[in-house]
Order: C-alpha cells, then sequence, then structure tokens
C-alpha cells in the first residue's frame, strides 16, 4: 500500500446477531408480567411466547398458553401476560416458537435476565371471602431458565414472622379469601392420611378485615400425639362456618421457592427433633425426627 491510498476510518462493528433468547422480566403493580425479550429474527418474522404447564412426572403436556411477541427495538421482543386470564397452579416454562408451530422442536427455551420484583415484595393486601388468590413469580430454574411459578388457591393462610423460642413454634398469620378468623382452628394434620391432628385456638390479632391470627404450638404436645421415627405435620386452618381446610404457607412476596432459603432452628426434646420448614409448593409444615 503507498503513502497515498486512503484507508477509510473504523467505524463501530454491527452487533452479532442474538441466537439465544434471553428475556429481562417485571412484575407491575397491576399483576401484569412484561417480558422483553433479546433475540435476532428474520425481518417478517413473528415469533410468539409460550409459556407451558410443567406437567407431572411421567404425564403428557396438556397445557400451554400463547403471547405475542412484538417488536421493541432492535433485537428486542415484547411480551405482556395479564392478570386475567388466570393461569393454573403449578410451574410454568417460557420459550419462544415460530408463529406458526410450537411443538417441541421449534421451541427455543428463555434464558433469564434482569428480573424486577419490586411490586411483589410487599406482599398483597388480603383477598375478599369468595374471591381466589392467583399468585405468579418469574425465577430462574435450577438449570438456569426462564419460568414462572403459580398458585391458585380459593383460600390461603399467609405465614409471616414464624418464631421459635424454647419448645414452641408460634406464627403470625392472615387469612386470604375465606372471611374473618373469628372462630377458626388451627389444625396440625399428620401426613400420610391416618387421620391424626392436633387441634389449636389461635388468638385475633385485629386487621382491618379480621383476618390476622396468631397461635402457638407446643411441640410436647406435638411429641405426645407422634408415634415414631420420621413424621410431617401440615398446617391448616379449619373454617368456622365449615368448608375444607385452608392450608398455611407463604406465597405472597418475590420467593418462588423457600425451603432453602427460610432454614428455621431445630429443637431437641427427648431424643426427637423438631423443626418448622417450607415444603417445595411455599407450605409450611414442621418436621419432627427421632423419638
Amino acid at each position: 500500500m503507498s503513502m497515498t491510498d486512503h484507508v477509510p476510518p473504523a467505524g463501530p462493528r454491527p452487533a452479532p446477531p442474538v441466537e439465544r433468547p434471553r428475556a429481562d422480566c417485571t412484575v407491575d403493580a397491576s399483576g401484569r408480567i412484561i417480558w422483553n425479550v433479546r433475540l435476532t429474527v428474520p425481518d417478517g418474522a413473528r415469533p410468539r411466547l409460550l409459556l407451558r404447564l410443567r406437567p407431572r412426572k411421567g404425564q403428557p403436556e396438556t397445557v400451554r398458553h400463547l403471547l405475542d411477541l412484538e417488536p421493541a427495538g432492535p433485537d428486542r421482543l415484547r411480551a405482556v401476560l395479564d392478570p386475567e386470564p388466570v393461569l393454573a397452579e403449578g410451574r410454568w416454562d417460557c420459550y419462544v416458537v415460530p408463529a406458526s408451530d410450537d411443538g417441541p422442536e421449534a421451541r427455543q427455551r428463555l434464558l433469564p435476565g434482569l428480573r424486577d420484583l419490586r411490586a411483589l415484595v410487599a406482599g398483597s393486601p388480603a383477598q375478599p371471602a369468595g374471591a381466589p388468590l392467583a399468585v405468579r413469580i418469574p425465577y430462574a430454574t435450577a438449570d438456569r431458565f426462564l419460568a414462572v411459578r403459580t398458585w391458585l388457591r380459593t383460600g390461603h393462610a399467609e405465614a409471616g414472622e414464624v418464631r421459635v423460642a424454647g419448645h414452641t413454634l408460634t406464627v403470625r398469620a392472615r387469612l386470604h379469601g375465606v372471611g374473618p378468623a373469628a372462630g377458626a382452628t388451627v389444625l396440625l394434620r399428620r401426613r400420610g392420611g391416618d387421620g391424626v391432628s392436633l387441634r389449636l385456638a389461635p388468638r385475633a390479632e385485629g386487621g382491618r378485615d379480621g383476618g390476622e391470627f396468631s397461635f402457638t404450638v407446643d411441640y410436647r404436645e406435638l411429641l405426645n400425639a407422634c408415634g415414631s421415627g420420621q413424621e410431617v405435620w401440615d398446617l391448616y386452618v379449619e373454617r368456622a362456618g365449615g368448608g375444607p381446610p385452608v392450608r398455611m404457607g407463604r406465597l405472597l412476596d418475590d420467593v418462588a421457592d423457600r425451603k432453602k432459603i427460610f432454614v428455621y432452628t431445630a429443637v431437641t426434646l427427648g431424643g426427637a427433633t423438631v423443626r418448622p420448614y417450607y415444603t417445595l409448593d411455599n407450605d409450611l409444615s414442621v418436621e419432627v425426627t427421632g423419638g
């Protein structure tokens, strides 16, 4: 090259295409979920976002929900899931699919980006009697994909403070969707279908709707009702007006999986170890081992 040859100035290189779809996810105050997907698509292509309810092991896939993905900038697509329709309870995996095909071979599973869940942190106001409780929390799965955990309950007892002191467990909670706590009974039911239960009288804690209450479990009483070996006792609320017991758990914040995050003190009494814990469904239970 001679000294007089012209060399054009170096300009910015074009960004490489985005081949693996990744989504930032926001939940707003109205309960909408907004996906902003980073993906390069051919001109004129109109892919969709697929939510697929994860089936139980060995069962076929039967429930899917499709959302339109709209252009939102270079290599950006946007989808919105409104509060309605309500999604069935479970875990929904997220995919991008072509407009004409949502079969397994055409799917691209979404990778998680930023998740803005600040609207969920403060919890939810109490649901009035007769109104189902619908909860949706985007989260990253153990194998690092994007999914949505959902709960749909006609009645729910939301556990608040859980405190272990000496040989007692004290829980403060609030009823949702089933009316006031007055006259209700806290039920500890031994898992396994043998019908063994322990009933406790809750203490009313007020609240504008009368749904707040607390109760204390004396582990010595629980051990007297135990058999031997390992047992799990699930917590419910029996309503004064009848109807099926309402499961107790912690659903109304931004934590999709509590079991390994909220770990409570274990207490040893008479050779047995007792500890409260959250299940894989974020329901509250008490485990007894030994004795």
